[in-house]
């Protein structure tokens, strides 16, 4: 009786594993079908070519850097990558056609929905029509309000006092790089769990405390990104059909995240929500599905930890070669805020309004490195870009702010120079037109968070130049990009810091 059971489950196992790995073979061939076809049948041009084959990574560290250099060949400042359906523009007149004048043609769309799904649900940065309205409308009015702001701040400025700064210092002089870009990264998580949820992760203990759902959050947006980017959609959503590979990463750190979502939203409820600070607390008033809150928590750490984090990373880059900008934006600060026995104090909130260099200094950095370095919409119908480029309705259209900032005949001759000066007249702030400078996006889906987060940053800027030399040791190193959701440095940023001596 025993030999037989073990001689059937013997054979049970045997024909498991040979179905197993027939799927992985089936699997493989099916790729190298797929990219073979594509090279074979698909279109022909040296663009696609170099697409498929990766011969483009001989010359450039990353796609958007090669993607720069065609749309800066390109006669229209518009290509198109054929085997992926995609149009890919850095002409401003389209940009305005896409974001302004035919919105309603170029929503997300259902491809990027599926790309994204998985990680971002139904939550703003991934809908369109009533969902997305409707969160719209929720965060305008929360974001718009001057009180929400203020609150912001206060949230932002606390943060800087009792743990950024005394992170700083207890590495100050020390010989001790520090990642300047995982110290933001926390920071930024820190403040948006706070002023979205009302909870407070502690990241930027002075230990550094490792985070789970950090590092989860992190491989989840990366191999979300990677999706984007196969020669075809098929080849991921078999892969996540049968669990394997990268889609098994992905599926087992969107698992953790759902876990932290999920702990937010019950720690929220425990806790009761009286006084509807945060944003968690007022559309849970609204909504009672967990699922629904869950996407919206999700898109709302994606956008206020990410990008800022991504910002301060390249700025502090800029200034390590841009000594001067950081002079300049001291001597901004001590003519601006100044306390009666002379001894220089925290800017606050309306004071930094007053500070028009260190706003274009930002802005300029925000020109060469933009944290989101492009968009992508898919046409509902047949149409003709300004440019005269026809768009296939369903075929997928890209803007890329990364290239436009990088655009001679958008910026001029001196466009791959930082210089805030090109943002001022007379000394004051000048803005650009947002079709042009599309880093926040523009139209109706601008970004409602902007200002919030320029303030963030500009607590941040201020807080540390104020007190704090920062070096980067390998400053010829320019930031070499993973790819992902948002720009962030391969390797982060290694700096050295060193406290500066207290003038009375």
């Amino acid at each position: 009786m025993v030999s037989g059971l073990y001689s059937w489950f013997s054979s049970m196992f045997t024909a498991f594993c040979f179905i197993f790995f027939s799927f992985i073979l089936l699997l493989s061939l099916f790729s190298v079908v797929i990219f073979v076809l594509r090279l074979k049948l698909g279109c022909k041009c040296e663009i696609c070519h170099a697409y498929l084959t990766s011969s483009w990574t001989e010359e450039f560290d990353n796609l958007c850097d090669w993607f720069t250099h065609l749309l800066e060949k390109s006669a229209t400042g518009t290509i198109h990558i054929h085997v992926l359906g995609n149009t890919i523009t850095a002409n401003p007149e389209n940009v305005e056609h896409i974001l302004k004048t035919r919105f309603e043609n170029y929503p997300k769309g259902k491809p990027f929905a599926a790309i994204l799904g998985d990680l971002l649900g139904k939550g703003i940065f991934n809908v369109d029509g009533d969902s997305w309205k409707f969160q719209r409308k929720m965060a305008s009015l929360e974001l718009g309000s001057i009180s929400v702001r203020r609150h912001g701040f206060d949230i932002v400025s606390s943060e800087i006092q009792s743990r950024l700064l005394p992170l700083l210092s207890s590495v100050s002089g020390k010989q001790q790089v520090l990642d300047l870009q995982d110290v933001f990264r926390r920071f930024s998580f820190d403040n948006i769990c706070k002023f979205s949820f009302g909870l407070d992760p502690g990241c930027l203990e002075l230990s550094l405390p490792v985070s789970e759902f950090a590092e989860a959050f992190d491989l989840a947006s990366r191999l979300s990104a990677q999706r984007g980017l196969a020669s075809s959609p098929l080849i991921w959503k078999l892969k996540r059909l049968l669990n394997l590979g990268t889609e098994k990463q992905l599926k087992h750190a969107i698992k953790m995240v759902n876990e932290l979502a999920q702990k937010m939203i019950n720690q929220r409820r425990e806790k009761g929500f009286p006084d509807r600070n945060d944003l968690l607390s007022r559309f849970m008033g609204t909504i009672n599905d967990d699922k629904y809150l869950r996407d919206i928590v999700v898109s709302f750490l994606l956008a206020g930890r990410d990008t800022v984090a991504s910002g301060l990373t390249s700025f502090f880059w800029l200034l390590s070669q841009h000594p001067e900008v950081e002079s300049a934006i001291r001597e901004e600060l001590e003519r601006v805020v100044r306390s009666s026995d002379g001894r220089q104090q925290i800017a606050s909130y309306d004071q930094m309004r007053d500070m028009h260099y260190l706003h274009a200094a930002l802005c300029e950095s925000l020109r060469l490195f933009p944290p989101i370095q492009f968009d992508s919409k898919f046409a509902l119908e047949d149409d003709i870009l300004p440019d005269c480029t026809f768009v296939r309705k369903g075929t997928r259209v890209t803007y890329h702010p990364y290239a436009m900032g990088r655009m001679e005949r958008v910026w001029g001759r001196d466009c791959l120079e930082y210089k805030p000066g090109r943002w001022l007249k007379d000394g004051r702030y000048v803005p650009e037109n947002p079709f042009k400078y599309s880093v926040f996006q523009a139209g109706q889906r601008v970004c409602l968070g902007k200002e919030m987060a320029l303030v963030e940053m500009k607590c941040v800027v201020l807080a540390i130049i104020s007190r704090f030399n920062i070096r980067v040791p390998n400053q010829k190193q320019t930031p070499r990009f993973a790819p992902g959701l948002t720009a962030n440095v391969r390797g982060g940023l290694p700096v050295l810091v060193q406290e500066k001596a207290i003038v009375s």
